[in-house]
């Protein structure tokens, strides 16, 4: 009989074969970009194929983790798309000497980086008082482009008045803005609905305003606020590399006499333009911060250096960042490092007194290319942090998994879950000092420390989880020590970790990655039960005790212990509202003298003899006796840390 022709594969459909993944449908969806709402189908064909429950649950979860990696993808394409943005306008502008061709690149560029209906610049007219439409992209009023706002007036009139970003959603309905007739009637006429305008910054003035508009409702976050204000404060030098080659070009024409002037002018010029020039194909070429301060050093002269935030001089660092220029320190110059009001740290010229302002606007342009690594470096760290949490993650939350894709995924991330890894989790050591900004900086930290040692990290339970590659010869105590001393040098304040036995292959057995994580989080329980914070230890650290932290029923078999050792006092105190647990306590912590005892309990000798013959007479007349006490302190040790034992 003849096989029927098989019809094409439809990217959305579910395969007939029944040994067919539900991943593969989801795969093929991706691979071919499909739209959002293409993922539904492979769930409504094994639906309608009457597929089981554990069938449908199966393509559930296979659609989620398809959707996520699509946004995943989608969210990369964007950033790449805007560093891509802001290295061609780099570019761009580096090329450019006419002021006209500035303005234009300026607006088209800007309404490109953000997405935008319109684009358009003005600049403050200091004789009149008030700013002005320079130029335009998207605009298609004739009134609308020849706008005048006084300081003050509208949206963009406050940002040139305050030197500050502002940004809404519906500009005419928005009461903060000193609304007129004429500004209005443009807006309206134009169609604008949302606005966001930032300051060009040129030292300590504000020479003009740059716009990003819709036509219709938008809400500009803080990402895309800090980006256009660093684009703004870029394209405000090159206005003013482009003004100052304007002037050069001018007194040339008219200080023929003064050829020394010109030359030195020109050399000056120059030498600000060859910086320009070097720094923009630095950017280009993936180069870091240390290569900008070698560049600057070298074409400046002196020494200079990157300082991270917080670090000396910082008052000469917030005075730059508030000028907006670069600043004198002694003999050395200081330019800050920012994106709009975010510090990111400072260049520091070493050594050189004698800046002239062309060279001081070189080295504030060395500050602004630096802004646009750090931005870009920390877009592409958080973006790796992020996926090196969903796939601890996920091997402590799913440990179905298929072990394929958890070695795809952690080969991307230059990790090998087929190697033995430790468990390791790790918390602020002091829960009074346990702000979220510590939490934060500990998750930064472990991050940081995790993707150095080819492992993985996630915030979790306050804290931090993270699995790290373990040698053959490595000790889990050791590396847990080594862990809590390198996150308190880079979190400032004591880190308490806590470690698990190895785990031989986490991609093979993902269940083991959470049976290893509450190891580790027991281990770290007791090290704080036990006044410890701020170090760190495997269960094979706390001896016996450690054979309990150990076993999954660790915490039934100390609850039993003590109940059996130390039952009939325990229950006295909880019936009676007696002290006896608390006076064998310091008993035997004085050494079983009663005297010492009556001392540290602060009550009579008589006293502490009578809470003695009831023990005695709760636990029996050997209770005293060296195997006995020996078993009786170590119930009354895990009956302290019964909460960090689970057994409660």
């Amino acid at each position: 009989m003849d096989r029927p022709l098989r019809r094409p594969r439809d990217p959305g459909a579910m395969s007939d074969d029944p040994t067919d993944s539900p991943f593969a449908a989801y795969l093929e969806l991706l691979a071919s970009g499909a739209p959002a709402d293409a993922y539904e189908r492979p769930v409504l064909r094994v639906r309608a194929d009457g597929a089981g429950p554990d069938r449908l649950a199966a393509v559930e979860r296979a659609k989620l983790l398809a959707l996520r990696v699509r946004a995943e993808l989608e969210d990369r394409r964007r950033r790449e798309a805007e560093l891509a943005a802001l290295f061609a306008t780099a570019h761009d502008l580096a090329g450019l000497r006419d002021i006209d061709a500035v303005l234009q690149a300026i607006v088209r560029r800007a309404r490109a980086l953000l997405g935008t209906d319109a684009a358009y610049l003005t600049l403050n007219d200091p004789a009149a008082g008030d700013t002005y439409m320079r130029v335009t992209d998207g605009s298609v009023s004739a009134r609308f482009q020849e706008l005048r706002l006084g300081m003050g007036e509208g949206l963009g009139g406050l940002v040139a008045q305050t030197a500050r970003p502002y940004a809404t959603d519906a500009y005419l309905d928005d009461p903060r803005f000193r609304h007129t007739r004429i500004i209005d009637a443009g807006v309206r006429d134009e169609g604008l609905v949302a606005i966001l305008g930032v300051p060009l910054r040129l030292g300590s003035g504000v020479i003009g305003v740059l716009f990003a508009a819709d036509r219709r409702s938008r809400v500009f976050d803080r990402r895309q606020i800090a980006l256009l204000a660093s684009f703004a404060a870029h394209a405000a030098v090159a206005i003013d590399t482009a003004n100052l080659l304007a002037e050069t070009r001018s007194a040339l024409a008219e200080l023929e006499a003064a050829n020394e002037i010109v030359r030195d002018r020109s050399a000056a010029v120059e030498r600000a333009a060859d910086v320009h020039d070097r720094l923009t194909e630095l950017v280009l070429r993936g180069g870091g911060v240390h290569d900008v301060t070698a560049t600057i050093a070298e074409v400046l002269g002196g020494r200079a250096e990157f300082l991270d935030p917080g670090t000396e001089p910082l008052t000469a660092v917030e005075r730059s960042r508030t000028e907006g220029r670069a600043v004198r320190h002694g003999d050395d110059w200081v330019a800050a490092v920012s994106a709009g009001d975010e510090p990111l740290g400072a260049i520091r010229l070493h050594e050189r007194p004698g800046l002239d302002p062309v060279d001081r606007r070189a080295l504030e342009r060395a500050a602004m290319v630096t802004s646009l690594l750090q931005l870009a470096r920390r877009s592409a760290g958080e973006a790796e942090q992020r996926v090196r949490g969903e796939l601890l993650d996920d091997l402590l939350d799913a440990p179905d998994r298929a072990p394929r894709l958890l070695r795809k995924r952690a080969a991307r991330l230059r990790a090998d879950l087929d190697a033995p890894h430790v468990v390791l989790a790790a918390r602020i050591a002091d829960d009074a000092a346990d702000a979220p900004g510590d939490r934060q900086r500990l998750w930064a930290a472990a991050s940081h420390l995790a993707a150095t040692g080819h492992g993985l990290a996630v915030a979790r339970d306050g804290g931090a989880a993270l699995l790290l590659p373990h040698g053959p010869h490595d000790a889990p105590g050791a590396t847990a020590r080594n862990t809590a001393r390198r996150l308190e040098e880079a979190v400032h304040t004591p880190v308490t970790v806590g470690a698990s036995r190895p785990v031989a292959a986490p991609a093979a057995r993902p269940g083991d990655v959470a049976t290893a994580y509450a190891e580790a989080r027991r281990c770290l329980d007791v090290l704080h039960a036990l006044g410890r914070g701020g170090e760190g230890a495997a269960a094979d650290d706390f001896g016996f005790l450690g054979l309990l932290l150990a076993g999954t029923d660790g915490g039934a078999q100390a609850g039993e212990f003590v109940t059996r050792t130390l039952g009939p006092v325990i229950d006295y105190d909880t019936r009676r509202g007696t002290a006896l647990v608390r006076t064998l306590d310091a008993y035997f912590g004085c050494g079983m003298s009663p005297v010492r005892t009556k001392e540290a309990l602060h009550v009579h000798v008589n006293t502490v003899s009578q809470r003695l013959e009831r023990v005695a007479r709760l636990l029996g007349a050997d209770w005293h006796t060296p195997a006995r006490a020996l078993e009786i302190q170590l119930a009354l040790r895990l009956h302290h840390l019964s909460p960090a034992l689970g057994s409660e």
